[in-house]
C-alpha cells in the first residue's frame, strides 16, 4: 500500500482519541476529529409483537445531514415499525468511531458518511458492512470571509479549513483545487491554497480569530460562519449533476443483515417513512430534528444557524451510489487512498421492496451492488 494511502487511513482513524464536540458546534464529522458520545439513548417504547432480535442498536453523528435518524427517533418513526423490538440509539462525531461500534458489535445499523463507509469496507476486505440505503444530499459550503475573498479565483493563496485529512469534505475540496489547476500537496496540505484541516469544533472560532480565511465544510458549521459574518462562496451541490451528491447514508453489519433480515427491513421501512414526512413536514421536521438534538447535546442549534442549515439539505432514500464511486475516484485522485474495490458494498434489495411496498421506485446500486439469487435476498 503507497504510503500516502496510509497517511489517509491514519487520518482517519486518528480521531477516536479527540474530545467531544460540542453539538451546536460541530459540523458533519465523517472523520471529523471527535470522540464519540455512544452514551445509550433510547426515547419510545417497544409495543408488539417483538422481532427476530430483542433489541437492535442504532447510530448517527448528532449533524443535521442525519437529520434523518434524527427525525425518525424523536418522532417514534423507526420504533413504531420495529413494534416489539427496542431501538437503542447511540450518538457518534466521529466516522471511524462509528466504524469501530459497528464491527465491534456496539451498534448494528448507522447512518454515517460516504468515507468513512468506504474506509470500513475496504479495511475489512469487503467482509464488515453492507450499505443499505441512502440519507441525504448536499449540505456542504465554501464559506469565506468577504473581506479577503470576493470570487473564487481569490481562494487561491489562502487559508481554508477542512475537517480532517482525507475526510469527505477534504476530497471534495482538494478535487475542485486540482480542477482549478492549482497545486497542493494532498497530505500536508501546503501549495497554492493552504489547507488547514480543523476541528470542527474550533473552526468558527479560527475563523473569527483570523487563522483562517474560510472553510469547506458541511452543515450546520457553514451555518455558523455565515452567522459569523461569513459569505457563502460556493454551494458543493453546484458542482453535482441534478445538484445532488451522498453526504449520508445507511450502513448495517453483515452479520446483523444475515442473522435479522426483519429487523433490518423494518428500520429501512421507518427511514423511508421519517423521509416521506420530513419532505412532506419541513418545518415540522426542522423542529423536530432541533429537539433530538437538545435531547441528546443539553443544547440547541439557534435559529440564525438551523434555519439556513436545513434548507440546504435534501433528504432522500435514494443512496445516490454513482456519486459514491465519483467521490472514491476523488480519493484517489488527490493521491489520499489506493484504488479501492468497492463492488459489494451495497446491498438495496432490502430497501427496494420497502418502497415497492411504499409504491415509490427502486434506487440504485451503480453497479456496485452484492449479487446473489433472488430467493437468497435477506
Amino acid at each position: 500500500m503507497p504510503a500516502n494511502s496510509a497517511s489517509w487511513r491514519r487520518g482517519l482513524a486518528a480521531v477516536a482519541a479527540l474530545p467531544l464536540l460540542a453539538l451546536a458546534a460541530t459540523a458533519c464529522g465523517y472523520g471529523s476529529s471527535a470522540k464519540d458520545d455512544t452514551s445509550d439513548k433510547t426515547n419510545v417504547a417497544a409495543k408488539g409483537k417483538k422481532l427476530s432480535a430483542d433489541t437492535v442498536k442504532i447510530g448517527y453523528f448528532g449533524n443535521l445531514t442525519h437529520g434523518t435518524a434524527l427525525v425518525g427517533n424523536q418522532k417514534g418513526f423507526f420504533q413504531k415499525e420495529l413494534k416489539g423490538t427496542q431501538a437503542k440509539y447511540q450518538i457518534f462525531n466521529a466516522g471511524p468511531s462509528e466504524i469501530e461500534a459497528l464491527n465491534g458489535g456496539s451498534i448494528d445499523i448507522g447512518w454515517i458518511g460516504p468515507s468513512p463507509s468506504i474506509n470500513g469496507f475496504t479495511k475489512s476486505q469487503g467482509k464488515s458492512l453492507r450499505i443499505i440505503g441512502g440519507s441525504a444530499s448536499g449540505g456542504v459550503k465554501l464559506v469565506v470571509n468577504p473581506k479577503k475573498i470576493k470570487s473564487l479565483d481569490d481562494v487561491k493563496g489562502k487559508k481554508i479549513a477542512t475537517p480532517q485529512l482525507g475526510n469527505t469534505q477534504d476530497v471534495a475540496f482538494l478535487n475542485w483545487i486540482a480542477e482549478k489547476g492549482w497545486k497542493v500537496d494532498a497530505n500536508s496540505g501546503k501549495g497554492d491554497v493552504s489547507v488547514v484541516r480543523t476541528d470542527n469544533k474550533i473552526t468558527p472560532d479560527a475563523y473569527k480569530s483570523g487563522s483562517i480565511d474560510g472553510a469547506w465544510v458541511p452543515e450546520p458549521t457553514a451555518s455558523k460562519l455565515v452567522a459569523e459574518g461569513g459569505k457563502v462562496l460556493l454551494d458543493e451541490s453546484d458542482l453535482w449533476p441534478g445538484k445532488k451528491f451522498v453526504i449520508t447514508n445507511i450502513i448495517v453489519s453483515q452479520k446483523f443483515l444475515k442473522e435479522h433480515p426483519d429487523v433490518v427491513e423494518a428500520v429501512l421501512r421507518g427511514s423511508v417513512k421519517t423521509n416521506a414526512w420530513i419532505n412532506a413536514n419541513p418545518d415540522e421536521a426542522k423542529a423536530a430534528a432541533n429537539k433530538q438534538l437538545a435531547a441528546d447535546s443539553g443544547k440547541a442549534l439557534p435559529t440564525d444557524v438551523l434555519d439556513p442549515a436545513w434548507k440546504s439539505i435534501r433528504f432522500t432514500d435514494d443512496p445516490l451510489a454513482s456519486t459514491l464511486d465519483t467521490e472514491a475516484a476523488h480519493a484517489v485522485k488527490a493521491g489520499l487512498l489506493e484504488k479501492p474495490d468497492l463492488k459489494g458494498i451495497y446491498d438495496l434489495a432490502p430497501l427496494n421492496k420497502v418502497l415497492e411496498d411504499e409504491g415509490k421506485s427502486a434506487v440504485a446500486d451503480a453497479g456496485l451492488g452484492v449479487k446473489y439469487p433472488r430467493q437468497a435476498i435477506p
